[in-house]
């Protein structure tokens, strides 16, 4: 693609791969508008978060370049829609994905409100890939980094912000952009990767969930028997396949099942329960990238790591999916996105939402 004769707004997030996407459109005679996302918690002074220093990074990457670095607040619009979503999806005992939804309604959404819809593309820093078939239609396309790869991520946004999606870093291995960013002493170059939700910082999760939800106590079953072991403080702050954390003796226990009606949390003991497996799933709601794609044989995954599961996909009259996975697959939570891919997961087919 020749990017010379096209208008470019770059979001900047303060991090070592958005920082190099700059770099790389500098490099082919490209020069962004540049843009910082703000979407911090509602009291900073309360919660410590990274989003200072963030954009304090930002901004010495903008200039080491000579662009203009634009704050855009998007805080309202996280919090009326990124977070209602989060919460009601933990209060209805599901397992969402906050990131996959900020980037449909925020950095590809709020912004192109704002601002972004007065630019040909959005480059952000995502290890994604694009191609265009012979119909001239955009696809999502995996990174070579299977660590790193985030179309998992992008598995919800809409098919005109596909369109506009750029991904400059997104052929490029993780070490290769630590590498440029070192050589070109950009600032963060040794800033560690951002881990968990994209907004938190250093808060912790059950922190956020206790702020806005706050606990309901219940009881906590062993599956097999029926017998009561112990308290959970609210069934929000446990996911399905969760190993850790639970406190109780005699371990290690797999949270396996919940109960909101009853506000019961089922665990099962030992080290790999057959309980904490499914090997056949129903998915709602699903969300095609491009257009429907009806291969019957698929890869997919349903977190965000390297892993690639081969299944079978088979529609349903009522539009949902089941998932008839090769083998068991630990930990799959209602309210999950499984993400499809083609069989030999290039193409991002889309995602939709894990029902059991």
């Amino acid at each position: 693609m020749n990017l010379s004769d096209k208008k470019i707004a770059l979001l900047l997030s303060g991090g070592v791969d958005s920082s190099v996407v700059l770099y790389e459109l500098v490099r082919q005679g490209v020069k962004p508008d540049c843009f910082y996302i703000k979407i911090g918690p509602e009291e900073q002074e309360e919660w410590d978060c990274s989003s200072e220093e963030d954009l304090e990074m930002a901004t010495a990457v903008s200039h080491k370049y000579g662009c203009q670095l634009e704050v855009i607040d998007c805080h309202k619009e996280y919090w009326e829609q990124v977070t209602t979503y989060t919460m009601e999806k933990v209060r209805q005992g599901l397992t969402p994905n906050p990131d996959v939804m900020c980037n449909r309604l925020i950095k590809f959404g709020a912004f192109d409100e704002k601002r972004g819809h007065e630019y040909d593309l959005i480059a952000t820093g995502h290890y994604a890939q694009t191609e265009i078939d012979e119909e001239g239609r955009k696809w999502l396309t995996t990174s070579p980094d299977p660590v790193k790869d985030q179309t998992d991520f992008l598995a919800q946004i809409y098919d005109w912000q596909l369109k506009k999606a750029l991904f400059p870093i997104g052929h490029m291995m993780k070490e290769e952009v630590r590498e440029i960013a070192e050589r070109e002493h950009l600032a963060p170059a040794h800033r560690r990767d951002s881990q968990g939700i994209c907004f938190l910082g250093k808060i912790n999760y059950n922190d956020y969930i206790r702020r806005y939800l706050g606990e309901l106590p219940g009881d906590v079953v062993e599956l097999e028997t029926g017998k009561k072991i112990g308290q959970h403080k609210g069934l929000w702050f446990h996911t399905i396949g969760q190993r850790k954390g639970l406190g109780f003796g005699g371990g290690p226990w797999f949270v396996v099942k919940k109960d909101v009606h009853l506000n019961i949390l089922y665990v099962s003991h030992g080290y790999d329960p057959a309980t904490a497996y499914s090997q056949d799933f129903l998915v709602r709601d699903f969300h095609w990238l491009t257009i429907p794609v009806f291969d019957k044989d698929i890869t997919f995954k349903i977190r965000h790591t390297s892993d690639y599961f081969h299944a079978t996909m088979e529609p349903q009259p009522n539009g949902e999916f089941t998932i008839h996975s090769e083998k068991p697959i630990h930990g799959v939570a209602p309210g999950q996105f499984c993400v499809i891919y083609d069989a030999q997961h290039h193409r991002c087919y889309g995602s939709g939402e894990i029902t059991i």
